[in-house]
């Protein structure tokens, strides 16, 4: 019998070609504040498996990202050579999705108390 793929588990966000260049993504912003894709592009270079990636691969990626909610524009920066760029910084959606990817859902429901569980249950079936 075949293997029916489950719906449940990871994030659309973190599955795939690109999931890898996402995760390194939504870490830098995190961690380094609002960037310009360039700015993304020489941090993601920097990392051991990813020093090979492309500019157009990053600015794909962030264009992608922002057009799902998970990184905004915030402002512009004027570069050395006198253009204005677009400066990016994640949103509380890639904050969350970054939260739930650590976490065990496990260990977060047997530590809720009664009336936090309310109100992420409330909370949940409000979105459906």
């Amino acid at each position: 019998m075949a293997r029916r793929k489950d719906k449940r588990g990871r994030l659309s966000v973190f599955k795939g070609h690109e999931a890898r260049l996402n995760r390194a993504i939504f870490h830098i912003l995190a961690h380094r504040g609002p960037l310009t894709i360039y700015d993304i592009h020489k941090e993601v270079k920097a990392q051991k498996g990813l020093r090979r990636i492309r500019y157009a691969s990053i600015n794909k990626r962030v264009k992608a990202l922002e057009e799902l909610g998970y990184i905004e524009k915030i402002g512009t920066k004027k570069t050395k050579a006198g253009f204005e760029t677009v400066m990016y910084e994640v949103t509380a959606r890639a904050y969350l999705a970054i939260l739930l990817e650590s976490i065990s859902l496990e260990s977060v429901i047997t530590r809720l108390d009664e009336t936090t569980a309310r109100e992420i249950l409330a909370a949940i079936m409000h979105l459906l």
